[in-house]
């Protein structure tokens, strides 16, 4: 069966980023020589899910940083829109989270790193993420995206572990499966 996993930071007071999406506060934090133990994760992963508003973020950076296949869950971009440089690493799709997995699946993936706000929080309404590594980060910046919106009901979660590092920065682990 497949299963969905998370690998996120937030700031001291729960964001991801700022309202317009600003992500600075996150990139000027931390060390960046420390092993937080994305790069084993991300290698364990078969691809990467992501909503629109994550993939935009991300080909704003200087370089395409995924190596694993990626899907981006969108209702308004086109598979015509990507840039030469993605095509054959990026496929656009209007699915739901169970339909995406269901797909993915039938396509022989196992272990899929779901990424950005809206998309985890709807992958945790249909009950599609496994584990969420939460890194937090030791800075307030008042208002933003949060991680975690609204839900159908609770969802109970198993703390498996939590790491300080030198640098400030903290990792919980949960397990939600």
């Amino acid at each position: 069966m497949i299963s969905g996993h998370v690998f996120i930071a937030t700031s001291l007071d729960g964001y991801i980023s700022r309202k317009d999406g600003g992500i600075d506060w996150l990139l000027s934090r931390g060390d960046p020589t420390e092993d937080l133990g994305y790069e084993s994760f991300i290698e364990s992963m078969d691809g990467i899910v992501m909503g629109r508003g994550t993939y935009e973020k991300v080909t704003s950076f200087e370089t395409w940083p995924y190596t694993k296949p990626v899907v981006v869950l969108s209702q308004s971009l086109s598979q015509s829109s990507l840039p030469d440089n993605l095509r054959g690493k990026v496929r656009l799709m209007n699915l739901s989270p169970k339909d995406v997995m269901n797909l993915l699946t039938s396509e022989g993936w196992s272990k899929v790193y779901v990424d950005g706000g809206q998309v985890i929080q709807s992958f945790l309404r249909d009950d599609l993420i496994d584990d969420i590594v939460i890194t937090v980060l030791p800075v307030l910046i008042g208002s933003g995206r949060t991680l975690f919106g609204s839900l159908n009901a609770d969802v109970p979660v198993r703390h498996m572990r939590t790491t300080c590092f030198p640098s400030g920065l903290v990792q919980s682990v949960y397990k939600l499966k």
